[in-house]
């Protein structure tokens, strides 16, 4: 079946970011660059460049073009950033404990969230995150083997699973739950937690242009984590 002139423009560009040769807010080509490269009218690329726009993986900028975007979530209310810059950013030492690195069997649920079939073969990582030298954040992931055969032989003290998998499977989208929840035992002793400190816990999934690339539960204590963003509001 051979792609519409739009949606073969939309699969190149996500191609060129998967295998990173086109980065974080690089220009794109032009319309009239991508018209004249897949021998097709402007407003056919235009239609390209903006459902990419729409999902968040461009954005464009009045007067100077368009922009691979900093990778956001759907509801554009948070930034994906990697932890260990956000912790080094406050000027706070950032370290890791690694607690288990597993192949499993892919339960109902996780196969429903990477949409592969029930006792598939998964990726399993289990790490604490800690702002000098104190818990921030339990962060359980699930990962597509399929799409990161490697993902188990990281050194996890080296990068951190969105480092490596920003290399591995550029991400292009992500979407995101977020909830409060009381811990479990094994979650608070893994925290040092105070008795009954209740969470905040993100569940995140992650997608490249070939599918889900990983679902993780980032689990943080409430007394040492909060969210904020900026929006703007149309009037």
């Amino acid at each position: 079946m051979i792609l519409a002139k739009f949606e073969q423009i939309k699969q190149y560009i996500c191609q060129q970011v998967e295998l990173g040769h086109l980065k974080e807010h690089d220009r794109v080509p032009s319309e009239n660059a991508l018209s004249e490269q897949f021998v097709c009218s402007r407003m056919t690329a235009r239609r390209a460049i903006t459902e990419l726009c729409d999902t968040g993986l461009l954005v464009r900028s009045q007067g100077r073009g368009t922009f691979v975007a900093t990778l956001k979530s759907q509801t554009s209310l948070m930034e994906i950033r990697n932890i260990s810059d956000e912790i080094r950013e406050r000027g706070h030492d950032y370290s890791v404990e690694v607690i288990s690195l597993k192949d499993v069997k892919a339960t109902q649920d996780v196969a429903i969230t990477l949409d592969i079939e029930k006792d598939t073969s998964v990726f399993c990582s289990t790490l604490v995150h800690l702002e000098d030298k104190v818990p921030v954040q339990l962060e359980v992931r699930y990962v597509n083997p399929r799409l990161v055969p490697n993902y188990l032989s990281n050194d996890f003290t080296l990068h951190t699973p969105h480092e490596f998998l920003s290399m591995a499977a550029p991400l292009t989208e992500a979407e995101h739950i977020i909830e409060a929840i009381m811990p479990t035992s094994l979650t608070a002793k893994l925290l040092k937690l105070a008795q009954f400190e209740p969470c905040l816990q993100i569940k995140r999934r992650t997608f490249s242009s070939k599918g889900v690339v990983s679902f993780a539960t980032l689990t943080h204590p409430s007394s040492r984590f909060r969210i904020g963003g900026r929006f703007s509001v149309n009037s």
